[in-house]
């Protein structure tokens, strides 16, 4: 007999989604974090895909707080049938809106296991209603996600020229090799011009590729630029305040590398049903 869970993972096997979720975790600071899933979200908006953002992190600097979500704009509000899902959805800009899965983020969120599959469901419905979903989230200490969801998306690790952040990112591959079985991982490096994030992803790649068989994408890189500080500073994407910068074009090339990615998953799968 088959049980909740898996016919859970099977159901979304088998269903054509209706949106491509990236899930992005992050070995650097909130602030880098933060301004990198900001810039890149708005760089999908700007290509016209409408994007959802979803603030899956426990810290008061997360996502939604930079974003100014109130407490009460989460997906678990939704699934405890307290708020609609247009109440927790804020919009930041034409195309581009953010919500949170939960605010505070105890490990359990004091649920019971059917709730957490409403949870689940409720992030699906979201999910559905937008082309792209950015999802900002870490791995728990049990070596598992928030919501199942997230294990079946694009997975894709943040790091920077910095050691330790690549260092991390390998225990992390390896936590998450360990947990859900072999499978590929997207690399963003920011911080850095073409040549160093080449050199970082292909040192990383090799690594994860002999002694784990993970296989690794280049995503993209995002070079030191003045024009992104400046930009976050006054509040606004570098797309938006400094459309010719190397930073902004940086963005532009990394959203257009994944939404070409998406459609071509989507319509593999389409296919495939």
């Amino acid at each position: 007999m088959v049980n909740y869970d898996q016919a859970e993972g099977l159901r979304r096997m088998l269903e054509m989604p209706k949106s491509k979720v990236l899930t992005f975790i992050s070995m650097l600071s909130d602030a880098e974090r933060n301004g990198m899933l900001i810039n890149l979200s708005a760089s999908f908006a700007r290509q016209g895909r409408n994007t959802l953002m979803v603030d899956a992190k426990p810290s008061n600097s997360s996502l939604s707080a930079w974003l100014n979500l109130k407490s009460d704009q989460t997906l678990l509000d939704v699934a405890r049938q307290q708020r609609t899902m247009d109440a927790v959805i804020k919009q930041v800009s034409p195309g581009l809106s953010i919500t949170k899965v939960a605010h505070g983020m105890q490990k359990t969120l004091g649920l019971p296991a059917a709730g957490f599959r409403e949870l689940s469901k409720a992030f699906d419905i979201a999910a559905s209603r937008s082309d792209l979903v950015v999802v900002d989230c870490e791995l728990r200490d049990d070596d598992t996600f928030l919501l199942s969801s997230f294990e079946d998306s694009e997975l894709i690790i943040h790091v920077s020229a910095d050691p330790k952040t690549i260092t991390a990112a390998y225990a992390l591959i390896k936590r998450l090799n360990n947990r859900f079985g072999r499978r590929s991982y997207g690399i963003v490096v920011s911080g850095v011009d073409h040549a160093q994030g080449q050199r970082i992803f292909s040192n990383l790649a090799t690594t994860a590729r002999r002694y784990m068989a993970v296989e690794i994408k280049f995503i993209g890189d995002v070079p030191a630029d003045i024009h992104l500080t400046r930009a976050t500073e006054s509040g606004r994407t570098v797309i938006d305040a400094f459309p010719l910068s190397k930073a902004a074009n940086a963005f532009v090339r990394m959203a257009e590398k994944l939404v070409s990615t998406a459609s071509q998953s989507l319509r593999f799968e389409a296919m495939s049903i």
